[in-house]
């Protein structure tokens, strides 16, 4: 339904500031909405504003996706956090604004915490260690959120986590509702074990990541033009127990099938996580190479994602004699 018809359908519902925030959320201001809609009296209301609100965050892409300035993004991405956490205080069990604070904090930590301290171990270890535990932070935050939607639809399913990932999984069964779900709990998860290799307790929970991921395979390969074989290629870097050559070699093609030539990631993941152990020069490069040859403009939902992993992948061809022996 186009702006037009959402308005149609909403605006005999909707008085005063409640109507404003409604047509800024509409037309893309989105933080400005939300600050109104944090200003509404009357109890009735303002949660069916919240909720309008969560449903939209949850829906569709991010303006912050669709951006080409990562330092922007990076200055303004905090704010819209804790605003969807202030949210979530008065609408605790709201899906869309459990799983917006999910992504939200797991790109916060990927892209402007993560990366950084990858970047800052050549030169400052010291540094690069204490990124690294924030990420750890941030990403276990980005868990909690998305943990919380799948115990919504299967209540103590994270303490059956723990104790049997298998048996546990054979009850989530929807693809439309729990494939979102399951992707952004272990990819929150999985990074956290990848920043956080020397505890024992964390490492210990790999089987939950591997798991969900297999559940989420069986019940949609397909779901978001290939993020779960990106994201298998990725649970290889943390360390899983079920990588082999073979098998990501199949994970990156099941992923270029589906995605196309739209993500510039999967080819700095593949970089990164197969040819760099497998001490293949020319490969890194090409992979790099094949990276930076998307158009970020051609894929706009994917905009900044892509000049991040371009970033990147000229980074790591910068310091590719850090990473091979020869």
């Amino acid at each position: 339904m186009g702006k037009t018809g959402e308005w149609e359908v909403i605006s005999p519902m909707l008085c005063g500031a409640a109507r404003s925030a409604w047509v800024l959320r509409a037309y893309g201001l989105r933080g400005v909405a939300i600050a109104l809609l944090l200003a509404l009296g009357g109890c009735s209301l303002q949660r069916y504003a919240i909720n309008s609100v969560g449903d939209v965050l949850a829906s569709g892409g991010s303006v912050y996706e669709a951006d080409n300035d990562p330092e922007l993004i990076q200055e303004a991405l905090p704010f819209g956090l804790k605003l969807i956490e202030s949210l979530i205080a008065e609408q605790p069990e709201h899906r869309g604004l459990l799983l917006a604070a999910a992504r939200g904090y797991l790109l916060y930590s990927y892209a402007f915490v993560s990366i950084p301290a990858e970047q800052a171990r050549f030169d400052d270890v010291e540094h690069a260690q204490a990124l690294r535990q924030r990420s750890r932070n941030l990403y276990l935050r980005a868990h909690s959120y998305a943990g919380r939607v799948l115990e919504l639809d299967y209540p103590n399913i994270q303490a059956a986590l723990r104790d049997d990932p298998a048996e546990a999984l054979m009850r989530v069964d929807v693809p439309v509702r729990d494939v979102p779900a399951l992707y952004w709990t272990a990819a929150a998860l999985g990074l956290a074990i990848s920043a956080s290799r020397n505890e024992p307790a964390l490492l210990a929970r790999l089987p939950e990541v591997e798991e969900m991921l297999q559940r989420a395979l069986v019940l949609d390969e397909a779901w978001n033009a290939g993020a779960l074989h990106e994201f298998a290629i990725n649970l290889a870097g943390a360390g899983s127990t079920s990588a082999d050559p073979t098998m990501l070699e199949d994970h990156y093609e099941r992923a270029l099938e589906l995605a196309g030539s739209s993500g510039a990631g999967i080819h700095v993941t593949f970089a990164e996580v197969v040819a760099v152990p497998e001490q293949d020069r020319r490969r890194f490069a090409e992979l790099l190479e094949r990276a930076l040859a998307v158009d970020v403009d051609a894929y706009p939902e994917q905009r900044l994602l892509n000049v991040l992993a371009q970033r990147r992948a000229r980074w790591l061809l910068d310091h590719t004699d850090e990473f091979f022996l020869d």
